[in-house]
């Protein structure tokens, strides 16, 4: 604890944000840097508090509290604020594969359950996080860790998201060999396809995938498991097989009107845009193009956020998003204390966008489209929504109920479905005859994460359903232990 009246001394403050007018001109990072005294003094204000929530990483009420991963964030804020920058990454790297990523993506309930954030506003965690890792790449600090001597155990993982790459640089640390299978043509996931530029800049993925293949990962892309490559192969072909495949199929909108062209997955337009950025600075056209057109986004979360950003930079006609739920309050709810995730109305950054180019938030709360209607050529031109309220029924439960006289009729030729996910798809199940659950994710005891076929293991989204990076990096962490412990009979690995 470096300064003991730091929290009383400095307000939080965040690095500014690029103008959001400017911004969408561009694929470029919106976030600025911070100036060292800045961050030094923001690291000050982490309270010796007694017993820091920060790191705790439960669920309560279904909401991560505390980061899953369990950083050490009072040790290397304090190292912040001393100017130890070698040593705060060094101790951030030891419960965080890759810092780059949640500083960057992760929404940060660390800050969520900050202590003192009861009455304050929270620690700047997420920032210093982000800043403590740019500042080692930039110093050179972080180097190639090559494992001293092998096992000669060879390890198969499916998927090179977060879960996939923290469970490969885990057994590799551990000395195994271990070969990611990738079915996109580039290693990283939704970190490189399913995140766009703006929020996570695709060298910095790729930086990290390098990385790990010069300490020794493989990477094998454009080989779609169960269908380029049979998974029993895989099975027969290695010591153990970790899935870390995500939960990859959409929730989809059944109602009138669904099969009208240009009416897409938010994944589908995310995954296009990103890959023709990078192919050809979209030079080849092979992506959804949201330009000069009227945009409606269904859902909310990170991924209708993302569509949000990504229509501001095709320069769309004009853009809304629908949220059936309630928008939320300015401050916590008193059935939403701390350490809770506080269910706050945000601003994130694509609304800020569109704010600033339409005038106002682009979000309708309360609203439900009840059907798309088309133009005569097949392709979506409108659809008509009406307004709902939610009403508690007989066995307890809220329910939508219709307002009559709300309906409303909103031009569109381009509409993402951004509702969510419902698993990973069956390709692999069905191919080693894997046990899922009630959702249809692999089935896998949480700390232990064996599914029901021998020496397979599962972390991530394709075991415990649609969730943070953070929550995949700590499962892929994990099931590296217990994979490493099922091959060797103990581990070392936390």
């Amino acid at each position: 604890m470096g300064k003991p009246t730091g929290f009383m001394e400095y307000t939080r403050v965040l690095p500014e944000d690029r103008s959001p007018t400017k911004r969408i001109e561009d694929w470029q990072e919106f976030h600025k840097h911070m100036p060292e005294a800045d961050l030094r003094s923001q690291g000050a204000r982490c309270m010796d508090c007694g017993v820091p929530f920060c790191h705790t990483g439960e669920l309560i009420e279904g909401m991560a509290a505390g980061c899953p991963i369990h950083n050490l964030i009072p040790e290397w804020n304090d190292l912040v604020y001393h100017g130890h920058w070698r040593e705060a990454i060094d101790r951030l790297h030891k419960t965080n594969n890759f810092p780059e990523f949640t500083g960057r993506v992760c929404p940060a309930p660390c800050e969520g359950s900050c202590v003192l954030g009861i009455n304050d506003p929270p620690v700047t965690i997420k920032n210093i996080e982000v800043s403590i890792i740019d500042r080692a790449f930039s110093e050179g600090w972080v180097t190639p860790l090559i494992p001293a001597q092998r096992t000669g155990k060879k390890i198969a993982v499916i998927g090179s998201g977060p879960a996939g790459l923290s469970c490969a640089a885990q057994l590799n640390q551990a000395g195994h060999d271990v070969t990611v299978y990738e079915r996109a043509d580039r290693a990283g996931g939704l970190l490189m396809y399913g995140i766009p530029n703006m929020k996570l800049d695709k060298a910095v993925v790729q930086r990290r995938v390098d990385l790990l293949a010069a300490e020794g990962v493989k990477f094998i892309t454009s080989t779609h498991i169960g269908v380029d490559l049979p998974a029993e192969k895989l099975v027969k072909d290695n010591d153990a097989v970790v899935l870390c495949c995500g939960a990859t199929k959409p929730r989809d909108l059944p109602i009138p009107g669904r099969d009208l062209k240009g009416i897409h997955f938010a994944m589908s337009f995310l995954h296009a845009n990103t890959k023709s950025l990078l192919d050809s600075k979209h030079g080849d056209g092979n992506y959804i193009d949201a330009a000069g057109k009227d945009v409606v986004v269904i859902g909310g979360g990170d991924t209708g956020t993302d569509c949000v950003g990504t229509s501001m930079r095709h320069h769309c006609k004009s853009l809304v998003q629908f949220e059936i739920m309630p928008k939320p309050p300015g401050e916590r709810a008193e059935n939403n204390p701390w350490p809770q995730w506080p269910k706050v109305y945000l601003l994130d950054y694509g609304q800020a966008e569109a704010a600033a180019k339409f005038g106002d938030d682009p979000r309708q709360y309360c609203i439900m489209t009840k059907k798309f209607v088309g133009d005569d050529d097949g392709y979506v031109k409108e659809l008509h929504t009406v307004l709902i309220e939610w009403v508690k029924g007989d066995d307890g439960r809220f329910a939508p109920k219709e307002i009559p006289g709300s309906e409303k009729v909103y031009p569109a030729q381009l509409v993402l479905l951004a509702m969510g996910f419902l698993g990973p798809e069956e390709t692999i199940v069905k191919s080693l005859g894997l046990e899922t659950d009630q959702r249809s994710n692999f089935k896998a005891e949480y700390g232990q994460y064996a599914t029901s076929v021998e020496g397979v293991f599962a972390a991530g989204d394709c075991r415990r359903g649609q969730s943070l990076v953070v929550w995949a990096i700590n499962e892929g962490r994990e099931a590296a232990r217990e994979c490493d412990r099922y091959l060797m009979g103990v581990s070392s690995l936390p």
